[in-house]
């Protein structure tokens, strides 16, 4: 899986953006970008329309990730809503389909239903999203839990509480961590204090947000963009190379969790 890739959160909800959205995929593909992250959630699965043309004639080149409502997430509900996904995208496989979030549906019918996907041939890998470090234990204390392939959360500088047990629990057991408002919506961006350190090295805030979070192992990063200026900023983040002395100030002026913390959840 990419290190580096594009949200699609709040795409595909207005037909005049439709060009844009669509070009601002194209180019981060273009622009090695693979990674594209949506769900049906998003515009009801407008999102994953606006997926599918920008892939048109190059699926091969994305590594595409769709995510389930939980309310879906039954043994015969999650297989429905994956061929409905793959339909709006216009593919015949997602390389990782997760579970939006945990509802009401035990965990065991839903990784079921997403072993029934793969073996298929619908889908390449599964995981979840939003769950935290004890849901991560009652996964894969289930048969085939241990298949978990990725867990997608909130983590950036000004949110770091996946790091007490979420994050370390984890890496232990190979599951990649995907960070979704990897800027905090925007807020991050306009604190004076990332605006120095950016200034320090001749960056935006979001590359030395995103180079932050880069530099972690088994952390990947989906920023939404919906231009094609914001794709070009958010790459330049890949080639960003953050100096030890200017890490150790980020640790010290957004610090780490001393202790346990609900997971955050948009």
């Amino acid at each position: 899986m990419p290190t580096l890739g594009l949200g699609t959160w709040m795409m595909g909800e207005r037909r005049r953006d439709r060009t844009k959205e669509v070009a601002a995929i194209a180019l981060g593909l273009d622009l090695g970008m693979t990674l594209i992250d949506t769900a049906e959630m998003y515009a009801d699965g407008g999102a994953e329309e606006v997926v599918a043309e920008a892939i048109a004639g190059r699926r091969e080149q994305a590594f595409v990730v769709s995510k389930v409502y939980p309310q879906n997430a039954s043994r015969r509900g999650a297989i429905a809503a994956c061929k409905r996904s793959l339909k709006r995208l216009g593919t015949d496989c997602l390389d990782l389909y997760l579970l939006h979030w945990r509802g009401d549906i035990p965990l065991a019918e839903t990784v079921d239903a997403f072993e029934s996907l793969r073996r298929d041939g619908y889908i390449r890998e599964w995981g979840v999203s939003n769950c935290d470090r004890a849901d991560m234990e009652e996964l894969l204390a289930l048969p085939s839990g241990a298949r978990c392939a990725a867990n997608q959360v909130m983590y950036h500088l000004g949110c770091r509480g996946v790091e007490w047990d979420l994050l370390p629990f984890c890496r232990r057991h190979q599951i990649a961590v995907m960070a979704y408002s990897p800027v905090g919506r925007g807020r991050l961006l306009r604190d004076r204090r990332l605006h120095a350190f950016a200034g320090e090295l001749g960056a935006s805030p979001a590359q030395v947000a995103l180079a932050w979070l880069l530099g972690k192992p088994g952390v990947c990063a989906i920023p939404k963009a919906a231009s094609e200026a914001h794709v070009r900023d958010n790459r330049a983040a890949a080639d960003l190379r953050l100096p030890a002395s200017i890490l150790k100030q980020l640790e010290s002026t957004f610090p780490p969790p001393s202790g346990p913390t609900s997971l955050a959840i948009l």
